[in-house]
C-alpha cells in the first residue's frame, strides 16, 4: 500500500488529550474514561496470556472501577484518581475458601492521582473500600484468591506495570 500516514494527536499526553476533548465539546463519558494501555490489556497480566486469565482480568478490573465510580473517586472531572485498574499478577498463592484449601492467582489493584501523568502518586482509598473490592473478586472471579495493593509511586515505578 502507497499511503502516508497522519498523526497530529501523536505526542499528546493523556491530560492534552482531554483538554482537546473538552474543547470540542465531546461527551463526558468519553473524556473522563479510563486510558486504556496502548499495547492492550496483556501489559496487565506479565506472564502467560490466555483467554482465561484475560477475562479474570477483564472481571477484576470492572469491580474495581466500578466500586470507585460508584464512591465517585473516578470517571469526571472532579474525581481525585486520574487512573486505576487490576493486574493479573503470575503468582500463586495457597488460600481457603469455604473448607478447601485452594491454589490459585494473585490480583494487584493499582490507583494513582496525577495532573500531568509524567509523575503520579498512588492512591490513600479507604480501607473499607479496599476491604469490599477485595472481598468481590476473590468471591466473584474465579482462580482469584488473594488480592494486594500497589503504593509505589511514579517514579521510580510507572503507573502500568509492563
Amino acid at each position: 500500500m502507497d499511503f502516508e500516514l497522519v498523526e497530529p494527536l501523536r505526542y499528546l499526553f493523556k491530560d492534552e488529550v482531554r483538554r482537546v476533548g473538552l474543547s470540542l465539546g465531546l461527551p463526558a463519558e468519553l473524556i473522563w474514561r479510563q486510558p486504556f494501555p496502548g499495547l492492550g490489556l496483556a501489559v496487565r497480566r506479565p506472564g502467560k496470556v490466555s483467554p482465561e486469565r484475560l477475562e479474570r482480568l477483564r472481571q477484576a478490573g470492572a469491580v474495581f472501577t466500578s466500586e470507585l465510580e460508584g464512591v465517585g473517586l473516578l470517571g469526571h472531572a472532579q474525581a481525585p484518581l486520574a487512573q486505576a485498574f487490576a493486574v493479573l499478577l503470575p503468582v500463586h498463592s495457597v488460600g481457603v475458601m469455604g473448607d478447601q484449601r485452594t491454589y490459585q492467582e494473585c490480583m494487584a489493584l493499582r490507583a494513582v492521582s496525577s495532573q500531568d501523568y509524567m509523575t503520579a502518586d498512588w492512591a490513600r482509598l479507604p480501607q473499607e473500600l479496599l476491604a469490599k473490592v477485595s472481598s468481590r473478586i476473590v468471591n466473584e472471579v474465579d482462580g482469584v484468591n488473594r488480592v494486594v495493593y500497589d503504593v509505589s509511586s511514579k517514579p521510580p515505578a510507572t503507573i502500568e506495570w509492563e
